[in-house]
Order: structure tokens, then C-alpha cells, then sequence
């Protein structure tokens, strides 16, 4: 059984640009859909202006008003959006003998592969190559950057395909002839060749990294100016309706903001009932939202509320933290960003790491993806080293604005 995608999801193309474009999801509900929605939103570049969510806790109906770009793929979003929705069986509790053999088994996780790319260093590559990537659906989830003395670079990345087409000879002609229409003559070599189960993709990030970027020394030089939204004001109330626990978020606009407060919310496994985000003057939003937790009954508990307002907070004041440090007679950019508990990290943080230095001219002399774990909680680390061996174009504080600015959208 199952809808048609154009009754799942409708996209309603502004005639005007500038003016948004209109996304309707008429689907099944779960909890999290919103977040794994808003990630997706996130990933295709698209900039939420407003958005209406209400679910009967079978049923959902959202509605987001968005800013898209000049080559927004709208097709393949449409796709993408559709492939997100859960099934029809799941909204009218279909037994599970009803189901087929591959809908009772657990997702399969994704062919890994190894992309190694050997080419002249300039400015900018590193950029190009992610934008390709980018383009192609094609996901890094660790790289492995270096530079040697005679300017050649040897990339390595271990991506996975969100068409699942790597393994073919005409996908990865299709990845070549992209990567070459890029780089140019300068490329050297290229090859592609699947990874065996003896590698993971998620390489923990090392002591000295980790003590840099969850010091409380660190947390607390980066706790204002730059590296923390404006003002966050969240309210509860359990007043107002008889069966939800209304939230209300009152903050800056940042690129991300509805998918990191709807991760949160995922990850504490609370479900909303209704929703309704808008942007005021100035970037100011105001998000309403009616909550339940997973037992359909409202959040009266003290602690519970705190822990929830404390993540809400964190996550709003400082999405990702960017930190510039010495090493020795290098310089270091080392940002990071907290991972779902499902195991999803924030989509194309190392594409807008690579276009906020390419702006800048600063060359990347190596780069590398890790993860930490402190507490309860997993951290995506991206650690990239700055080429100094002419002096930087800019100030160390103009590289950490750039890149805080571009992740966060505010250019």
C-alpha cells in the first residue's frame, strides 16, 4: 500500500525571486519526521521563513514557506521529501504480518567508499570538490586532507551515495567527468573503490581536540560576542491547553534553526501536536509549539522541563563552535557540531568550512573529520590546518568570523 508522492508532498515554486516558495507534506506521522524534514530543507540550502506543523498523532500536515536558490533542484527535493515520509501502513497501525519480508527488516546502512583524489593545490579546491559532491548526493563522512612541499594534494573521502549507485561503472564515470569539469588540468589522478567492513567512517577525534573544544576555559572565552546567537528567550507553559505543554522560543535567525530545534526534540523523544514558526523584523523568530512526550501526556515534570529549556538554549545560543588555536607554528580551525542520537551529523558543514575560506583566499594545508563523545552526547570535529607559509591574507579573527558567519547565514 502507499501514496502517490504528488499527494505526499506539493512544492508550489515562487513566481518571484526573493518571494518563498510554498512546501506541503501531507503524510503519516512519527516522531522526529520534522527533524529528519528540516534536515533534508537544511541540506538542499533552503532558508525556512515560516512554518505551520499539526499531526492528530497519526496524521501530519506541514506547511513551509522557504527561500530557494537560482538552481534549487526542486524535483530532486521533491524526491527526497517523499522518501522521508513513513509508509502508509504506519498511520493505521497495519499488523506487522500484513508487511513484506524488506519492510519488516532493519534499514540497511549505506555502502561505504573511498574517494582518493590527487591534483595541483590552489585556492579554493577544496571547495570545489565538496560543491561537486554536493551536487551529485554524494555524503563525506570523513576526509583525510593533506599538502606536501611541492604543492600536490592527496585527498582522501569516505563517502557514501544517497543514490546508492557508487557501485557502477557509470556512476563513478558520472563523478569523474564532474570532478574533472571542476579542477581541470590540475587534477592527476582519481579513483574510487568500495570499503571493507574493517573501516569505519566515524574516527574519534583526538584527546588534544577534544580537550581544545570542551575545555570550560574554551566554553567560556567563546560563551558570548561572535560565537553565540542573540538573546534566547523560552517560555513554558501548561496553562493554556488541557493536553499540551506549550513552548515558546523567541531568538535570532540562524541557517539550521527549525532543524536544530526540532533534532532536539527528536532526541528527547517528544512529539508536536502543533507548531507554528515565523520570522519577524530584523531576523527575529518566534516559534509557538504544542508538545507531547512519547506517552501522549504533558511535560509537569520540573526536572524534565529544565533539561529540555537547558538543550533548547545550548542549542540555540551556540548550534556549532568554531575555535581558532595555535599549533605550534600553525594555525588550527577546529569547529564542531552535536550529532543525532540517530547517528546523523548537521548536513554541509565542511562544504560551508571550504566556501567561507575560499571567500577569505586562505588555503587549507590539510583537513580531517572525527567524532567525540563527552557526557551523553556525540560531536561531529572537523580539525583544518591553515596555510601559513606566506603569511594568512586576513586575521585569525576575520578567518573564525567568516566561517562562524557562513554557517550560521548571516551573509
Amino acid at each position: 500500500m502507499g501514496i502517490l508522492s504528488d499527494d505526499v508532498v506539493i512544492i508550489r515554486q515562487s513566481e518571484k525571486e526573493g518571494d518563498p516558495s510554498v512546501i506541503t507534506i501531507n503524510c503519516p506521522d512519527k516522531t522526529g519526521l520534522g527533524c529528519d524534514l528540516c534536515r533534508i530543507l537544511l541540506f538542499f540550502g533552503l532558508n525556512i521563513v515560516r512554518g505551520d506543523v499539526s499531526t492528530d498523532g497519526k496524521w501530519c500536515y506541514l506547511v513551509f514557506w522557504v527561500i530557494g536558490k537560482p538552481n534549487t533542484r526542486w524535483n530532486l527535493l521533491k524526491m527526497r521529501l517523499v522518501e522521508a515520509s513513513p509508509s502508509f501502513s504506519w498511520a493505521f497501525g497495519i499488523s506487522r504480518s500484513y508487511l513484506s519480508d524488506s519492510e519488516l527488516q532493519p534499514l540497511k546502512l549505506p555502502d561505504l567508499f573511498l574517494l582518493k583524489l590527487a591534483c595541483s593545490d590552489r585556492t579554493g579546491l577544496l571547495y570545489d570538490v565538496t560543491e561537486v559532491l554536493y551536487k551529485l548526493e554524494i555524503n563525506i563522512e570523513k576526509v583525510k586532507i593533506s599538502t606536501t612541499p611541492d604543492g600536490k594534494v592527496m585527498d582522501l573521502f569516505f563517502v557514501t551515495d544517497t543514490r546508492e549507485l557508487l557501485g557502477t561503472e557509470k556512476r563513478r564515470d558520472e563523478v569523474y567527468e564532474c570532478l574533472k569539469d571542476a579542477i581541470g588540468d590540475s587534477m592527476m589522478s582519481y579513483d574510487i573503490e568500495l570499503v571493507g567492513p574493517e573501516i569505519t567512517a566515524r574516527s574519534p577525534a583526538s584527546s588534544s581536540v577534544a580537550e581544545t573544544l570542551f575545555s570550560s576555559d574554551v566554553l567560556a572565552e567563546h560563551s558570548s560576542g561572535l560565537h553565540t546567537s542573540s538573546s534566547v528567550s523560552i517560555a513554558v507553559d501548561n496553562s493554556l491547553s488541557p493536553g499540551h505543554t506549550l513552548i515558546q522560543i523567541t531568538c535570532q535567525d540562524h541557517k539550521g534553526l527549525l532543524y536544530d530545534i526540532m533534532r532536539t526534540f527528536k532526541d528527547f523523544n517528544i512529539q508536536i501536536s502543533y507548531g507554528r514558526f515565523t520570522i519577524k523584523r530584523v531576523k527575529n523568530c518566534e516559534i509557538d509549539l504544542f508538545i507531547v512526550q512519547s506517552d501522549g501526556r504533558k511535560i509537569l515534570d520540573s526536572s524534565k522541563q529544565d533539561a529540555l529549556i537547558s538543550r533548547l538554549r545550548a542549542e540555540l545560543q551556540q548550534p556549532l563552535r568554531v575555535v581558532m588555536m595555535n599549533r605550534g607554528p600553525d594555525t588550527e580551525l577546529l569547529v564542531t557540531n552535536p550529532v543525532e542520537l540517530s547517528g546523523k551529523g548537521r548536513p554541509q558543514v565542511f562544504h560551508d568550512i571550504a566556501l567561507a575560506l575560499k571567500k577569505i583566499n586562505t588555503c587549507i594545508f590539510s583537513a580531517e573529520i572525527g567524532r567525540h563523545v563527552t557526557g551523553d552526547r556525540e560531536w561531529e570535529v572537523y580539525k583544518v590546518f591553515i596555510n601559513e607559509e606566506d603569511s594568512l591574507p586576513v586575521t585569525r579573527s576575520k578567518i573564525e568570523e567568516q566561517v562562524w558567519n557562513t554557517l550560521m547565514g548571516w551573509e
